[in-house]
């Protein structure tokens, strides 16, 4: 599956997710650039976006230097790349994930998403992997034998001492597509 921007909210509310955008522009750039975006792209983005004008939030995130000053505005793109940052913050208020995209890049829903599948699969079920939905995966090295035991009674594949494989959780059913005519 491939998100649009449109596509996001349904997703990530599925997953208990919020997303929060952040840009030093001044908060009539960012109506400006989500008309731009619904013009090309279909939609708009449909979660928040902070005006960071001051900085305040890109330094304390060590996205741009703590010297950093001045009019936002006046700035040039080159100057806001570092802003290209996506933070992924678990329940915990611990940031689990950073990704610094080049300004060549965009970003992307759809890795961030499997990210945040298998984020939530470690939490829930003490289980590590470059994870697909469907897909086997490893038990957590954190994880005692003892209590993998206790955890997959059924047992655990075991091609390595330090890699134990087990079947993965089902996949979570994608909501319904509101224009498939199911209901």
């Amino acid at each position: 599956m491939t998100l649009t921007i449109g596509d996001t909210a349904p997703e990530f509310d599925r997953r208990n997710v919020k997303i929060i955008g952040l840009s030093v522009d001044p908060l009539d750039n960012h109506t400006r650039w989500a008309h731009d975006i619904a013009d090309t792209r279909g939609a708009a983005p449909n979660y928040p976006l902070i005006a960071d004008t001051d900085f305040a939030v890109s330094k304390a995130y060590r996205m741009l230097p703590a010297e950093t000053a001045g009019d936002p505005c006046a700035r040039t793109a080159a100057d806001n790349a570092t802003l290209r940052n996506v933070f992924v913050i678990g329940p915990d208020k611990k940031i689990q994930l950073v990704l610094v995209y080049p300004m060549t890049t965009g970003r992307n829903f759809d890795e961030l998403l499997r990210v945040i599948d298998s984020l939530q699969l470690t939490a829930a079920h003490r289980l590590a992997a470059q994870w697909q939905p469907g897909e086997e995966v490893i038990i957590a090295g954190s994880v005692t034998d003892e209590e993998a035991r206790r955890i997959y009674p059924d047992g655990w594949r075991a091609p390595r001492p330090y890699l134990r494989i087990v079947a993965g959780p089902p996949p979570t059913p994608s909501p319904a597509d509101p224009h498939d005519g199911s209901e």
